[in-house]
This record gives structure tokens, sequence and C-alpha cells, in this order.
């Protein structure tokens, strides 16, 4: 079987044999049974019932820094499990990987960032302080069914796996199913397209789960991450229009990231709106969060850039979550730095104002 990639008329074979290394990624799986978490290898793709195992098996070994729990269930009834860590009412990050069944490199990438966040902590000074001003909500599998389908039956599904009444496709593009320009450019009303939108905003069981628990929690959210594959590109609103975020702490925010993402292998990633670096879509996670008063919402397209595509090798794992993790941990900084400046606004420019009129305030009550 052969991948072939078409330009200007002129054909390359990038994977010779494409089944070889599907297998490579599928196969073997007795020899990945992983008993305690340091056997647990984060260099290889696992399925959705081995992470699942792992989130509850880091609950049990990290019980004062990870607590696991559901957000809801998904379209087939497979419970969404969200990874937190333990803090209460504090400023929080949410990440989300697996939107698309496909891109396995996704939850690989929140697997290792639970793993290094956990173990760098009180031994990294950014891991630590990070960890203990903010939030981290980490949803591993988004798409847990589709995710599950691409393992056991189609490695190139994308979308969700719910069933549509008047024809035989099924699923819907979980980032184009959010109430934002919902079903306008740059995505389908069919069913049977890659891109369709669903039926109507909310219609798939994860995005109206994951859009509830955001809206009710908006408040403390301050970044909101989606990771994806592939292109190597970070995206942050708008996608649905082309026009500038008028958010510029978002736009430094991606600038720092990328080029602490460079630091790491050399690898350059572009930035930009997602409308004019990648295309135009609506209904996406990125301009929802944004919409939904969430100040930084990002969106990460991680390697390649099409030579290996969706079948990106396990050799490649460490090399994408190590320079991803920098990127991520500089959003992170991002989000503390800005908040710590207005918290010194307030308290130099706004709070001696509050303080001053209640002073007068209780010297007329005493009068």
């Amino acid at each position: 079987m052969f991948v072939c990639f078409t330009l200007f008329h002129s054909r390359r074979v990038f994977i010779s044999n494409l089944q070889k290394e599907i297998e490579k990624q599928t196969g073997y799986r007795s020899s990945r049974k992983r008993r305690s978490e340091a056997q647990y290898d984060y260099e290889v793709y696992h399925s959705l019932e081995e992470i699942q195992s792992w989130m509850f098996m880091m609950n049990t070994t990290h019980p004062n820094l990870v607590d696991v729990f559901s957000v809801g269930k998904s379209y087939e009834g497979r419970p969404l499990y969200l990874g937190k860590k333990r803090r209460l009412q504090k400023k929080a990050v949410w990440i989300d990987c697996g939107v698309h069944a496909r891109e396995w490199i996704g939850p690989a990438f929140c697997q290792w960032f639970v793993k290094e966040a956990i173990n760098s902590y009180q031994y990294d000074s950014v891991m630590t302080r990070l960890l203990n001003q903010l939030n981290f909500y980490i949803m591993p599998v988004f798409n847990v069914d589709g995710y599950r389908f691409s393992w056991i039956t189609d490695r190139f599904w994308r979308k969700t796996r719910s069933k549509n009444h008047k024809f035989h496709c099924r699923g819907v593009d979980a980032n184009r199913n959010w109430k934002v320009k919902w079903c306008d450019e740059g995505a389908s009303s069919h069913p049977c397209d890659d891109t369709y939108c669903g039926p109507f905003p909310e219609s798939e069981p994860e995005v109206k789960a994951v859009a509830k628990f955001l809206r009710k929690h908006k408040k403390r959210v301050e970044a909101y991450i989606s990771i994806h594959a592939y292109a190597q590109m970070l995206l942050y609103p708008y996608s649905y229009k082309y026009a500038t975020i008028p958010n510029f702490n978002c736009v430094s925010a991606a600038h720092n990231a990328v080029t602490a993402l460079y630091s790491a292998y050399g690898v350059k990633y572009r930035y930009g709106p997602a409308s004019t670096t990648l295309y135009v879509s609506s209904g996406s996670s990125i301009d929802w969060a944004y919409r939904n008063g969430i100040p930084y919402a990002f969106a990460f397209e991680l390697r390649d850039t099409g030579y290996f595509g969706f079948l990106l090798p396990e050799s490649l794992i460490k090399p994408t979550c190590t320079e991803t993790m920098r990127a991520v941990k500089a959003i992170a900084s991002g989000v503390l730095k800005k908040s710590a400046a207005c918290l010194w606004f307030f308290l130099h420019s706004v709070w001696p104002f509050i303080t001053k009129k209640k002073k007068k305030l209780f010297l007329v009550e005493i009068k």
C-alpha cells in the first residue's frame, strides 16, 4: 500500500508500506502492559483502556497532586475522564488532547505533561511555581469513542462515533460542533464529510460536557489549550474570520511559546490566527473559549509537516513532547505573569481608592 503526496502534478512516495507503519504502532500490545507507574512507557502510543488505567494509577500514587473525575459520558457511554492538579480556588489552565481520533500524538503529550509536571515538582523552579499557583485540568482523550475506533478498526478515523438517522455515515467533527459561528465557512453540513458540524451546536455529548464544565469554571480558567496534529503551528483566534485578535497578550504568549519550543531541538513552528495561518473553520473550540471569556486560547498542531502525518513514529514522541512541554510552560508562565500584573495594579491603584472611600463612609456613619 502506498501513500502519495501530490504537488504541481508530481508524486512522491512518503510511506512505502502503510500497513506496516500502522502495525508498528498498534501491534505487540501484550508486551506493553504496565503494572506500575515506574514501568509505564511514555514513548509508545497507548490504547484508551491503558490511558484510563494510567489516570487512576496516577491518582492512586500521587493523591496529593492528582485528582481524577468524570465530566460526563460519550455517545457510546464511555466516561469522559479529566485529571486535575489538586489545588482549590486557583486560576486554571485547561489542556485537552485527542479531539480528533487519529491524532495519537495528542494523548501521548497529555500523558507526558502529567508525568513531567509530577516528576519535576519541587525540583524545577518554573514547574513548582506553576503547580503551586495554578490548577491544571488535563483531558488526555477528548474523543474517547473515536480514539478507540481508530485503534480497533480505522487508524485514520477523525470524528466522534454518533449515529445519523438519515445517513449511514457516523460521527461529527468535534472541532466544528461548538456554539460559535456554528456550521459556517470551513465546516460541512453533510454527515459523511470529515468536517461535519453536527445537527446542531453541542450535539455531541463530549462537546456538551466539556462546554458545560468550562462555562461553570470560566471565571478561573485563564487559558484553554487544545493539542492537535499535524502542521507544526500554534494557532489562536480567530478561526472563523480574517481578523486580528484584540488580546495582544495572546499574540505575545504565542511568540514566547514557539521560541521556547524552538530552543529544544530547533524545530520551527509558525504561529498566528488560525484562519490565516492554517485555514478558516467555524465552530472551533478556541473561538468558543475566547468568546466565552477565556483570554488565552490556543490550538497546537504538533509534528510533523506531512512526511509521516498522522503516523508519527513512536521514536518521535519524546522530542515532540519535550519541545511542546516547553511551549506550554511558557504559556502558563505568561498567564501567571499577567495575573500578577493585574493583582499589582489592583493593590496599588484600585485598593487604596476603595479603602479610602470605605473610611469616608465609616466616618459619616459614626457622625
